[in-house]
């Protein structure tokens, strides 16, 4: 089959690999229908996270299972599945707590030695813990499928970042980055019940998604006028909420700098340098709260699927160039060069 390998910074190459098979009794081999590119996937294009020559690359997906092992009781060939962007067992301490992503059996598609989701198909161990069954009807509609794919990481992790800003009903929220996962933030404070949401970023088409999914206001600055800004939408006091979705050293001092005084930051952003954006005496005088990190987004695909079937949240949009697997190079060149903001694949 076809997937895509990572070689050198900026060096991404669809190529010839091993089919899949079933290794484990608890494995399935997945058919992929719809994968994308993560701007995390960017750190390792640019040569900020390692990756050995040849590694396979991509943690969203869906698709059809093809072949379940004796032991898979969930799944059977032809149903339709989202996969997480962390496989898990299902069964340990962690998982039970919603916690997949410190899964000990867990692991991160396109880690070393297994699949990437960028790719014509997927082994997926320990399928029962870690997939989701879909509709099976949702496969001819186009748009419901992508809307879908955000499942498997970005508005779950929206979603885990306004909970842990603490996201609640007439709160004010404001989003640090218009990156995919910080449009889903919107979205999913939206859906939380916050009354206004301060979108924080500079590229047009890009707040216009935000103003769709809910963002009641935009600021374009950065930096110190970015924090004056807000200060001076909410009345000098700042945000009850801040999403933080970018993950670098000066976003993370935005969010502490915009946060109201016994406020909380939920932060997503993977982080890159981010540690110094931390002054700790500051967010002690000021009660501020931090909550985030890796978004188990496994737990929440159950309570988030029904409202995307319905329609009641729509993040489709956060795909704005779509590709076939031939095309995923140049994906990644759209969007480090941030002329795409998420890239849809078509294997």
């Amino acid at each position: 089959m076809r997937a895509t390998t990572i070689h050198a910074p900026f060096d991404m190459r669809v190529e010839e690999v091993p089919d899949p098979v079933i290794k484990d009794s608890t494995d399935v081999v997945l058919r992929v229908l719809r994968a994308c590119i993560c701007g995390s996937d960017l750190w390792a294009y640019r040569g900020e996270s390692a990756r050995q020559p040849g590694q396979r690359i991509g943690h969203e997906f869906l698709g059809v299972v093809e072949e379940a092992g004796a032991d898979v009781t969930g799944f059977a060939p032809g149903d339709l599945v989202v996969a997480p962007f962390v496989w898990s067992d299902g069964s340990c301490a962690y998982c039970a707590e919603g916690l997949q992503t410190s899964c000990p059996q867990g692991g991160f598609w396109g880690s070393v030695g297994s699949d990437g989701g960028q790719g014509e198909a997927v082994r997926v161990p320990f399928a029962d813990g870690t997939l989701v069954r879909l509709p099976a009807e949702a496969a001819s509609d186009d748009r419901l499928l992508t809307a879908l794919l955000a499942l498997s990481d970005v508005l779950g992790t929206g979603h885990h970042a306004a909970l842990g800003a603490g996201v609640k009903p007439g709160s004010t929220v404001a989003v640090v980055g218009d990156g995919a996962v910080g449009l889903c933030g919107v979205l999913a404070a939206k859906r939380l019940g916050a009354e206004r949401i301060i979108a924080l970023g500079r590229h047009t088409a890009r707040t216009d998604i935000a103003r769709t999914f809910g963002a009641t206001d935009v600021v374009a600055e950065r930096g110190e006028a970015a924090e004056a800004a807000v200060r001076e939408l909410t009345g000098g006091q700042g945000a009850h909420a801040v999403i933080e979705a970018v993950g670098t050293e000066q976003s993370m001092r935005t969010a502490v700098a915009i946060a109201r005084d016994g406020g909380s930051v939920g932060y997503v952003g993977v982080p890159h340098g981010s540690g110094t954006g931390l002054d700790l005496s500051v967010m002690f005088d000021r009660n501020i709260a931090l909550r985030g990190g890796v978004a188990p987004v496994r737990a929440y695909i159950p309570e988030l699927l029904p409202d995307v079937l319905d329609g009641t949240i729509d993040p489709s949009p956060v795909f704005d160039l779509t590709v076939g697997l031939d095309g995923v190079p140049g994906g990644y060149k759209a969007m480090d060069e941030r002329t795409a903001l998420k890239v849809l694949v078509k294997p």
